[in-house]
């Protein structure tokens, strides 16, 4: 018995298959998942019908990193769930990962993950999974970095910069952001919300 030319699968995994279909999972964490999993994955329909399409190695790992919410020794299945909760934030928007956006003083930063809007960047985010808390240091960079992107050519409607941690954060850091954020000069030019995500009891959730 096939469903829409794909095979149907083991009890197991359509089994994970009705746990995963409940966590809305955009399009492109599938598509990162079917690349490494070498599965297929059907282009339209429902998010049920699009994993119900995905090989059993695809399905065991969305199931490792979504619903078990496992660790892994490289950090790639935190680095999915924060793709995921970043994403959730901007509905209907273009994300792109790894994007290397240029700032002012022309210097190209690799961005994890990335928001467009009607072709526009509106929002970038990073995130610290593994060592130890972030630091004011840590803060510092990710200003200066988000500030020169915001001053270059692509970085004219971007809004939002987020630092998300699994690793949690220091005092000093947050005083830091806080600092930091106050010294922008009021307008709508230069507006920027700095966001603070931390990865905690298995979600994700704003300081």
């Amino acid at each position: 018995m096939t469903i829409n030319q794909f095979p149907e699968f083991p009890v197991k995994s359509n089994g994970h298959v009705n746990s995963l279909k409940n966590y809305a999972l955009p399009d492109f964490i599938l598509k990162l998942v079917a690349n490494e999993c070498s599965s297929g994955l059907a282009e339209r329909g429902k998010v049920e019908k699009k994993l119900q399409s995905m090989n059993d190695k695809a399905i065991e790992l969305l199931y490792k990193i979504f619903v078990s919410c496992n660790e892994s020794e490289s950090g790639k299945f935190a680095l999915y769930r924060f793709y995921a909760y970043v994403a959730s934030m901007y509905y209907k928007c273009e994300v792109l990962v790894n994007e290397k956006i240029p700032g002012k003083s022309q210097k190209n930063y690799k961005i994890p993950i990335s928001i467009k809007n009607n072709g526009l960047f509106v929002s970038i985010a990073v995130n610290k999974d593994t060592g130890k808390p972030v630091t004011k240091n840590d803060i510092s960079k990710f200003y200066k970095m988000v500030d020169d992107i915001k001053q270059g050519e692509q970085g004219t409607m971007l809004t939002d910069a987020i630092f998300a941690s699994s690793v949690g954060f220091k005092g000093e850091a947050l005083v830091e952001l806080e600092k930091l954020s106050n010294s922008k000069e009021e307008g709508d030019e230069n507006k920027l919300n700095f966001k603070i995500a931390n990865y905690e009891n298995r979600i994700y959730s704003l300081l």
